[in-house]
Formats: structure tokens, sequence, C-alpha cells
């Protein structure tokens, strides 16, 4: 290979870095799974605890690239510094790759300047099929928890809403089959733990702890000091939020000491 062709090949190799995300116990794309083992599934990982960061971009042909490291504090650092507004070179040290995998798992609406439009690489082999992200377009498991994200990044937005115009629903003698379901399998995790990352915890407010608990067809987000929003698989759109009541408290105060939380 002459110096000329090595250049190419050094280029066309080159990750040109898009975004990155962490997927940790504590914190993953709830989009990918309901727990952190099944978020490393989706993607052909295995679940370690000390998780990944998985860095998102094109190659020098503009084909989409997911490369999982397991250098979670660079990623972790990346993250931090761009959500500031500053520039952060990363570049993962081909000593902590874990995987090179084609395609992304997360759906993107930016790409690399100067390079064609993002596309799968062609099929490999070694690489196997090409990640793409979950569907989202119709209401499933996926959307579900895109729901509930949602639900906890705005949460000031939606708890308005409850006292503008929709009722509570109280935790005991729920008429809903599937929300007393949701809280007594939630229940259910303090008798028998889930696996990691079914129940998570963010700070809210001084005093107060943002919950995200996950099942196998349901979604609840809560904040300790005040109500829970539930979300079903069979009740497509719909939101359920679930008032104190005397049950709900001490339920919530008891979730939030076996959740995972961010490092940092």
């Amino acid at each position: 290979m002459d110096e000329e062709d090595g250049a190419d090949h050094e280029e066309h190799d080159a990750l040109y870095v898009l975004t990155a995300v962490l997927l940790t116990p504590a914190q993953f794309p709830s989009v990918l799974g309901n727990d952190y083992p099944e978020a490393c599934a989706a993607l052909g990982l295995e679940p370690f605890e000390e998780g990944y960061g998985l860095v998102l971009g094109q190659d020098g042909t503009g084909a989409r690239w997911t490369v999982a490291t397991e250098d979670v504090t660079l990623v972790a650092c990346a993250i931090a510094a761009w959500d500031c507004g500053m520039e952060y070179d990363l570049s993962p040290d081909e000593r902590t790759v874990a995987a090179a995998l084609p395609g992304w798992p997360l759906a993107l609406a930016v790409a690399a300047p100067g390079l064609p439009t993002p596309h799968d690489p062609e099929p490999d082999d070694e690489t196997g099929p090409a990640l793409s992200p979950p569907d989202t377009e119709h209401w499933g498991p996926a959307q579900r928890r895109l729901g509930a994200d949602e639900i906890a990044l705005q949460w000031a937005v939606w708890r308005a809403r409850v006292d503008e115009d929709v009722e509570f629903v109280a935790p005991s003698g729920a008429p809903q089959g599937g929300l007393r379901r949701v809280l007594d399998e939630a229940r259910g995790y303090l008798r028998q733990p889930p696996p990691p990352g079914r129940v998570r915890s963010a700070f809210a407010a001084p005093g107060a702890r943002t919950l995200r608990v996950d099942g196998p067809d349901w979604s609840l987000v809560a904040r300790t000091d005040d109500i829970a929003f539930v979300l079903l698989d069979d009740e497509p759109g719909e939101i359920l939020p679930v008032g104190r009541g005397e049950e709900l408290p001490a339920l919530l105060e008891a979730l939030d000491g076996i959740a995972l939380r961010p490092t940092a």
C-alpha cells in the first residue's frame, strides 16, 4: 500500500463523532430496553457492571458506526463538557474499545459536515446486521419508555396539566386493573430485586428525587415528594396520574432506597 492509499484508508477508518451516550446500570437510553441488561442485549453487548460509553459517528464514507468503549469516565466527561457548550475531543483509546458496531441504535437528526449522507455500511459477516433505532412510530414498549422519559424531563409541565384538568387516581381501590397491577409489581421489587436499571433515581430538588421504575409492559415516573405517572403498553397514549394518598409516599421512598443512582 503506497502512502496515498494509506492516507485514504486512514480517512475512511476515522470516526467523525456526532454524539455520545452512557450505557450503565444507572443511566442508559430507555428506548433500548426496560433495564440495563435488555439495553445491552439490544446492542449485543455483555451487561458488565461498569457499563459502557457509546460513541455515535460516521466514517470517512459517511457510514454510520457506534463504538462501545469501556472508558465510561471519558464519555461522561465529554457529555458534561458538551452540555456546558464546551469543546471536547472524544477519542477513545483503541485498547478500551469493546465493539465497533455498524449503524446507530438511536435516531439522530445530525450529520458530519463534508461527508456523504449518513447510511449503513455494507453488510459484513464479522460485524453482523446494522443497528437501527427501535420503532417509535406506533405505541409500544419503546414509545411508552420515551413517553416516560419526556415526563421526567418536563415534570413541571406535566404536573401543571394534572392540576388543571386531570383527575387523580387513588392508589388503593383503583378502578384500572392495570394500574393496581403496576403498583403491586413495583412493590414486588422491594421483596425480590429486579434486573439492574429497572429502578433508577435522579436528583429533582433539595430533599426530593425523580424515580423511574419500569416493568415488562409499564413505566412509572414519580417524584418522592409528589405524585406518580403510569404508562401502560395496553393503554396507548394514556398517562395515568396517581395521587399520593396513604400508599404512594411510603412506596416511593422504599423504591428510592433500592434505586440505582448516576455516579455524577
